[in-house]
């Protein structure tokens, strides 16, 4: 399948903030890709690639203003100094953009988020239903009672993660089977966080691909 990608700026509060798009011509459902905290490094692009190669139209916004963290230490500081309403505004001025890209298709949109942008899509699934067909997130939880959220879920997650504790996440599929949200909670044993990320010593490649697939199915139903 023929892809376009594209480097583009979003405005945002008078400031300019890079994305990343990749999109077949055919055109698409639209997913919008969270990345972790490391910024918006090249493997989070290679998503949107990946994804654009199963028909979809993938935008991933830059939540780190250009700066990529190689280790667990940059990514901490990175963390430190993180504007929330700034991501905020950022994410919010992605999907406005997605949502009327004219390449994609439909009513409503996907979004993907991983570890720290995972607890972003859930924030945003749960804020907007309207916008949100369908949510995937690997290994990120967010504490809500999740009475807004339409959007059909998928969760990957590790059985022992020092970054996400089980507990969390337990709690967060009780709070949405409780709210009726259709959630599909996958646990991969002796797996670690970022287990599905490719530059990173955690990642195991049969069980990404998995995890992978499963996704792309789970888009496709549901977009």
């Amino acid at each position: 399948m023929s892809i376009q990608k594209t480097e583009i700026q979003l405005r945002v509060n008078d400031r300019k903030v890079n994305a990343y798009l990749a999109a077949p011509q055919t055109g698409g459902p639209g997913i919008l890709v969270l990345h972790a905290w490391w910024g918006l490094k090249p493997f989070f692009k290679q998503v949107c690639e990946r994804l654009a190669e199963q028909g979809f139209v993938a935008l991933a916004p830059d939540l780190r203003n250009g700066e990529i963290a190689q280790t667990i230490e940059a990514a901490t500081e990175l963390m430190k100094k993180s504007d929330p309403k700034f991501v905020s505004a950022v994410i919010l001025a992605a999907e406005d953009y997605l949502m009327t890209h004219p390449f994609k298709k439909g009513h409503q949109i996907g979004v993907l988020g991983f570890s720290m942008g995972g607890a972003w899509a859930l924030f945003e699934a749960n804020r907007a239903p309207d916008k949100f067909a369908a949510a995937v997130v690997f290994y990120a939880s967010h504490e809500s009672d999740y009475a807004g959220m339409r959007a059909k879920f998928l969760g990957h997650f590790c059985e022992v993660d020092d970054w996400e504790p089980i507990e969390d996440v337990r709690k967060m599929e009780t709070a949405m089977h409780s709210a009726g949200v259709d959630a599909t909670f996958q646990f991969y044993p002796g797996m670690s966080h970022w287990f599905v990320e490719e530059d990173r010593p955690e990642y195991n490649p049969v069980i990404a691909k998995l995890a992978w697939q499963r996704t792309y199915d789970f888009f496709k139903e549901n977009l």
